[in-house]
């Protein structure tokens, strides 16, 4: 596989990240070994969930550890490795590949804040707020809910599979996409929304209640 141009904006976490004294090539190695690279498979997933490509996820994994090796000193052990290489790989998305991956036809964000708005508040009273790890389609894993997660836009397939698929908080979540915490909860409720209209027919035709 090539190795890609490093970018130089966007890609780490910027907080602190000059605090910590360099480690030594030996220290370097042992911290990617212990702290990064058993991540290496959710990397994979992760990548592979964005790009929907194979030889494009492997691109991208490769360019996420080798960013995640170049600026290890900014990595403070002891904390979640997973988040610091998931953010690292979203920039990395952004800024090298997302120009190079075919994506799905842009959804309308008017349309969907008009649909959101009109629906917000029957949701919330019944609290009918769909969560792909909790009531809603408990043991669904077929062609019809990957291709619905696929069809998403960018960024709402983002949220899905970091909170859904992954298990961040919205703090951790909000950290990795760099937006508020108030925005992770709008964009996930949005897309949460989209996904269960997209699959409200199969789940029914599976016997879940998707209501």
């Amino acid at each position: 596989m090539s190795v890609l141009p490093i970018a130089q904006e966007n890609m780490l976490p910027t907080p602190e990240e000059q605090e910590f004294s360099a480690p030594n090539d030996s220290e370097k190695n042992t911290i990617f070994t212990a702290e990064l690279m058993p991540h290496i498979d959710s990397m994979y997933n992760f990548a592979f969930k964005l790009t929907l490509s194979e030889h494009d996820a492997k691109d991208l994994v490769q360019d996420t550890y080798l960013k995640a090796y170049r600026f290890i000193a900014s990595f403070e052990r002891g904390t979640n490795a997973k988040a610091w290489l998931f953010k690292i790989m979203k920039n990395s998305f952004i800024n090298d590949f997302r120009k190079k991956t075919k994506q799905p036809a842009k959804i309308d964000y008017q349309e969907v804040e008009n649909i959101y708005n009109a629906e917000a508040a029957e949701d919330n009273a019944n609290n009918a707020s769909f969560d792909l790890r909790a009531d809603s389609l408990p043991d669904m894993i077929g062609d019809e809910v990957t291709t619905a997660i696929n069809s998403l836009d960018t960024d709402f397939r983002m949220v899905i599979i970091l909170c859904d698929l992954e298990g961040f908080t919205y703090e951790e979540m909000a950290k990795i996409l760099d937006i508020p915490v108030g925005t992770v909860r709008s964009r996930l409720h949005r897309a949460r929304y989209i996904l269960k209209e997209k699959l409200r027919n199969y789940a029914e035709s599976m016997g879940y209640n998707s209501e």
